[in-house]
Protein backbone atom coordinates (compact mmCIF):
# COMPACT_ATOMS: atom_id res chain seq x y z
CA UNK A 1 0.00 0.00 0.00
CA UNK A 2 1.32 3.11 -0.57
CA UNK A 3 1.53 5.96 2.05
CA UNK A 4 2.33 8.57 -0.09
CA UNK A 5 -0.59 10.99 -1.20
CA UNK A 6 0.91 11.85 -4.86
CA UNK A 7 2.27 8.32 -5.90
CA UNK A 8 -1.45 7.13 -4.50
CA UNK A 9 -3.09 9.66 -7.23
CA UNK A 10 -0.93 9.18 -9.66
CA UNK A 11 1.31 12.53 -9.60
CA UNK A 12 4.26 10.76 -9.48
CA UNK A 13 7.41 12.90 -9.17
CA UNK A 14 5.24 16.37 -8.40
CA UNK A 15 6.32 17.46 -5.02
CA UNK A 16 4.62 17.81 -2.10
CA UNK A 17 3.84 21.90 -2.77
CA UNK A 18 3.09 21.23 -6.37
CA UNK A 19 0.12 18.94 -5.84
CA UNK A 20 -1.11 21.68 -2.80
CA UNK A 21 -1.59 24.09 -5.56
CA UNK A 22 -2.88 21.85 -7.98
CA UNK A 23 -5.75 20.86 -5.30
CA UNK A 24 -5.81 24.32 -4.01
CA UNK A 25 -4.48 23.23 -0.88
CA UNK A 26 -2.36 25.88 1.18
CA UNK A 27 0.20 24.77 2.85
CA UNK A 28 2.43 27.38 4.83
CA UNK A 29 5.58 27.49 6.92
CA UNK A 30 6.59 29.55 9.27
CA UNK A 31 9.05 31.79 7.11
CA UNK A 32 5.79 32.29 4.81
CA UNK A 33 3.87 33.71 7.84
CA UNK A 34 6.50 36.20 9.02
CA UNK A 35 6.77 37.77 5.34
CA UNK A 36 3.12 37.93 5.23
CA UNK A 37 2.92 39.33 8.82
CA UNK A 38 5.40 41.86 7.50
CA UNK A 39 3.67 42.95 4.29
CA UNK A 40 0.32 43.03 5.03
CA UNK A 41 -0.09 45.86 8.46
CA UNK A 42 -3.70 44.79 8.74
CA UNK A 43 -2.48 41.24 10.07
CA UNK A 44 0.07 42.95 12.00
CA UNK A 45 -1.74 45.45 13.79
CA UNK A 46 -4.00 42.49 14.96
CA UNK A 47 -6.74 43.85 12.47
CA UNK A 48 -8.08 46.13 14.92
CA UNK A 49 -9.17 43.65 17.89
CA UNK A 50 -9.08 44.99 21.27
CA UNK A 51 -9.29 43.49 24.17
CA UNK A 52 -13.14 45.03 26.09
CA UNK A 53 -13.93 45.05 29.67
CA UNK A 54 -16.51 43.29 30.75
CA UNK A 55 -19.35 45.08 30.94
CA UNK A 56 -20.58 42.56 34.06
CA UNK A 57 -21.32 44.39 37.11
CA UNK A 58 -17.97 44.26 39.36
CA UNK A 59 -18.74 43.85 42.72
CA UNK A 60 -16.63 42.34 45.06
CA UNK A 61 -15.80 42.83 48.99
CA UNK A 62 -12.76 44.92 48.09
CA UNK A 63 -14.23 46.89 45.28
CA UNK A 64 -17.33 47.55 47.56
CA UNK A 65 -15.05 48.88 50.74
CA UNK A 66 -13.40 51.13 48.44
CA UNK A 67 -16.62 52.64 47.03
CA UNK A 68 -16.36 56.73 48.48
CA UNK A 69 -17.97 58.38 45.83
CA UNK A 70 -20.76 58.10 43.13
CA UNK A 71 -18.27 57.86 40.22
CA UNK A 72 -17.28 54.98 41.50
CA UNK A 73 -20.28 53.09 42.24
CA UNK A 74 -21.10 53.80 38.35
CA UNK A 75 -17.89 52.32 37.41
CA UNK A 76 -18.63 49.44 39.04
CA UNK A 77 -21.82 48.78 37.72
CA UNK A 78 -21.24 50.00 34.31
CA UNK A 79 -17.40 49.35 33.60
CA UNK A 80 -16.26 50.09 30.77
CA UNK A 81 -18.80 52.26 29.18
CA UNK A 82 -18.29 55.82 29.66
CA UNK A 83 -21.25 56.94 28.17
CA UNK A 84 -23.62 54.94 30.66
CA UNK A 85 -21.27 55.79 33.79
CA UNK A 86 -22.46 59.51 33.15
CA UNK A 87 -25.88 58.66 32.32
CA UNK A 88 -26.56 56.79 35.38
CA UNK A 89 -25.01 59.80 37.56
CA UNK A 90 -26.93 62.22 35.84
CA UNK A 91 -30.00 60.60 36.32
CA UNK A 92 -29.18 59.75 39.91
CA UNK A 93 -28.03 63.34 40.60
CA UNK A 94 -31.18 64.82 39.20
CA UNK A 95 -33.13 62.55 40.81
CA UNK A 96 -31.53 63.04 44.82
CA UNK A 97 -32.07 66.40 44.38
CA UNK A 98 -35.50 66.64 42.81
CA UNK A 99 -38.30 68.16 45.05
CA UNK A 100 -39.34 65.14 46.98
CA UNK A 101 -37.21 62.99 44.67
CA UNK A 102 -39.70 62.60 42.37
CA UNK A 103 -39.34 63.08 38.54
CA UNK A 104 -42.00 63.29 35.86
CA UNK A 105 -40.02 62.05 33.36
CA UNK A 106 -36.71 61.24 32.68
CA UNK A 107 -36.17 62.75 28.84
CA UNK A 108 -34.92 66.50 30.08
CA UNK A 109 -32.04 65.03 32.15
CA UNK A 110 -30.90 63.31 28.29
CA UNK A 111 -31.19 66.81 27.02
CA UNK A 112 -30.06 68.99 30.06
CA UNK A 113 -26.85 66.62 30.01
CA UNK A 114 -26.28 65.80 26.12
CA UNK A 115 -26.69 62.27 26.55
CA UNK A 116 -28.39 60.33 23.55
CA UNK A 117 -32.11 58.87 24.22
CA UNK A 118 -31.23 56.05 23.81
CA UNK A 119 -28.48 55.36 26.31
CA UNK A 120 -30.67 57.36 28.73
CA UNK A 121 -32.87 54.57 27.99
CA UNK A 122 -30.52 51.75 28.38
CA UNK A 123 -29.05 52.47 31.46
CA UNK A 124 -32.84 53.76 33.06
CA UNK A 125 -33.78 49.90 32.33
CA UNK A 126 -30.84 48.65 33.80
CA UNK A 127 -31.13 50.92 36.45
CA UNK A 128 -34.73 49.48 37.17
CA UNK A 129 -34.27 45.69 37.27
CA UNK A 130 -30.91 46.52 39.59
CA UNK A 131 -33.94 47.89 41.79
CA UNK A 132 -32.54 51.77 42.01
CA UNK A 133 -35.17 53.36 40.82
CA UNK A 134 -39.02 52.74 40.01
CA UNK A 135 -41.53 53.84 38.06
CA UNK A 136 -44.39 54.82 39.70
CA UNK A 137 -48.16 54.85 38.59
CA UNK A 138 -50.68 58.02 39.00
CA UNK A 139 -52.88 55.66 40.61
CA UNK A 140 -50.02 55.57 43.44
CA UNK A 141 -51.55 57.43 46.75
CA UNK A 142 -48.07 57.38 48.45
CA UNK A 143 -46.47 60.20 45.11
CA UNK A 144 -49.70 62.09 45.21
CA UNK A 145 -51.37 60.61 42.25
CA UNK A 146 -48.31 61.61 40.00
CA UNK A 147 -46.93 59.49 37.35
CA UNK A 148 -43.21 59.38 37.15
CA UNK A 149 -39.56 57.79 38.76
CA UNK A 150 -38.61 57.67 42.15
CA UNK A 151 -35.63 55.90 43.91
CA UNK A 152 -36.57 51.69 45.10
CA UNK A 153 -35.32 50.25 48.07
CA UNK A 154 -35.72 46.49 46.68
CA UNK A 155 -32.20 46.97 45.92
CA UNK A 156 -31.08 47.65 49.22
CA UNK A 157 -33.74 45.06 50.74
CA UNK A 158 -32.30 42.24 48.62
CA UNK A 159 -28.77 42.71 49.61
CA UNK A 160 -30.10 43.20 53.55
CA UNK A 161 -31.70 39.92 53.38
CA UNK A 162 -28.76 38.24 51.25
CA UNK A 163 -26.96 39.44 54.34
CA UNK A 164 -29.57 37.65 57.09
CA UNK A 165 -29.63 34.45 54.72
CA UNK A 166 -25.56 34.20 55.31
CA UNK A 167 -26.01 34.68 58.19
CA UNK A 168 -28.78 31.84 59.20
CA UNK A 169 -26.81 29.88 57.17
CA UNK A 170 -23.51 29.93 58.58
CA UNK A 171 -25.24 28.72 61.89
CA UNK A 172 -24.98 25.42 62.98
CA UNK A 173 -28.82 24.05 63.97
CA UNK A 174 -28.20 20.51 64.91
CA UNK A 175 -28.17 17.62 63.21
CA UNK A 176 -31.03 17.69 61.09
CA UNK A 177 -29.18 20.74 59.45
CA UNK A 178 -26.17 19.04 59.12
CA UNK A 179 -28.10 16.22 57.47
CA UNK A 180 -30.30 18.85 54.96
CA UNK A 181 -26.62 20.37 54.19
CA UNK A 182 -24.72 17.17 53.46
CA UNK A 183 -27.82 16.19 51.12
CA UNK A 184 -27.58 19.61 49.18
CA UNK A 185 -23.94 18.45 48.16
CA UNK A 186 -24.77 15.52 47.00
CA UNK A 187 -27.40 17.02 44.83
CA UNK A 188 -25.87 19.29 42.73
Amino acid sequence: MCTNRTDSHGFRGMSTNEFARLCGLCIFNIARIAVLLQKCPILSKRAGIKMTPSTKIDMNHSRISRLDALDELARALFPGNRYHQAAFLAVFVELKWAPSQFLPVLEPIADKHGISRRTLETVRAKMRRLGIIDHVSRFNRKTGYREGWVFSRRLEKSLERLLEQLSNFKRCNGAAQEQKDRDACRYL
